[in-house]
């Protein structure tokens, strides 16, 4: 017999063919009204599967009363609700780490595209603009001040390719990260204050929600770059716009939003903001661990009964 879990929405082609092939898998997208459907059936179940932008909150847990773990693809879990599933004695797994590398390259990659105007550049060029004039001189990148809010797996990987731009790296969180080669600065202004570039890499949540807020901004200054390849909540983006318009910040790299996929139109406008469409971890290589790690996750619990990756 297969042990039943219930999938929230779609993971990608490879995992769902794998959960599939391995488990009673019941999608849940494809009823026709989910709540009704789990208030009638929830009982059978024993795990859920549900991807990252999928939320997993305290309706669909206590509709399961006999499940006890949720395997989520993705290194957030900002949307499971954490604390409902502890209560009932639910493990809950993300993918960690598997992201950090590609994630810290698209923060670099952010920060030197927006120093040095690359994105910009490609666009003048396209337009013809070369054949009549130069782009302004923009900023280097090198030997410059790195903060990192956040400084886990990614933030971490960050600060590993910052030092090889010869760039002074500082970090700010709770408490410091035994070990760490970087100086923590317990202030989240003062640290934005002496960063020439703040790459946002904390968690989302509500603990973090708009801590990257007006103050935070000004102090970065009109030279400052902010980065944000985390959740689009930890920055106030009203205040992201104004400061940006106000000249107050200098520029913006930015994978993520508050209202994904919904970009403010003020941000589109700007030529000193470079706006991805949160594809961070968006690699054929990462994409792989972690539909294996979902996965293996999973296993281990019905195996063992417990899971590799508890958050």
């Amino acid at each position: 017999m297969k042990h039943r879990i219930v999938q929230i929405g779609p993971i990608t082609p490879p995992a769902d063919a794998r959960l599939a092939r391995d488990y009673d898998v019941t999608p849940l997208w494809k009823e026709a009204d989910p709540a009704a459907f789990l208030a009638a059936h929830g009982a059978q179940f024993e795990g859920v599967a549900v991807h990252v932008r999928d939320a997993c909150g305290a309706g669909i847990i206590d509709a399961l009363p006999n499940a006890k773990v949720i395997a989520n693809f993705g290194v957030g879990y900002d949307k499971i609700d954490v604390e409902a599933a502890r209560r009932k004695g639910m493990q809950v797994s993300n993918t960690p780490k598997v992201l950090d590398g590609c994630v810290a390259d698209l923060a670099m990659g952010l920060a030197i595209d927006v120093a040095r105007g690359i994105s910009t550049t490609d666009r003048f060029v396209r337009a013809g603009g070369w054949k009549t004039g130069q782009r302004p001189l923009m900023t280097r990148v090198y030997g410059k001040n790195m903060g990192l809010l956040g400084f886990g797996g990614i933030g971490q990987a960050v600060g590993r390719r910052a030092a090889g731009f010869d760039m002074a790296v500082r970090y700010h969180t709770r408490r410091p990260v035994e070990g760490s080669p970087h100086q923590h600065e317990p202030s989240l202004p003062a640290l934005a204050q002496w960063a020439d570039f703040l790459v946002v890499a904390c968690p989302g949540g509500p603990q973090t929600r708009h801590l990257v807020d007006a103050a935070v901004l000004e102090a970065l200054g009109p030279r400052g770059i902010l980065v944000n390849i985390a959740r689009g909540s930890v920055v106030d983006e009203a205040a992201l716009v104004e400061a940006l318009q106000t000249g107050k910040l200098g520029g913006a790299g930015l994978d993520v939003y508050e209202n994904e996929p919904n970009v403010p139109e003020a941000l589109l406008a700007m030529d000193q903001v470079v706006v991805l469409s949160h594809i961070a971890g968006f690699t054929r290589e990462s994409r792989a661990q972690m539909e294996a790690t979902v996965c293996d996750n999973l296993d281990a619990y019905f195996r063992t009964g417990q899971v590799l990756n508890p958050v």
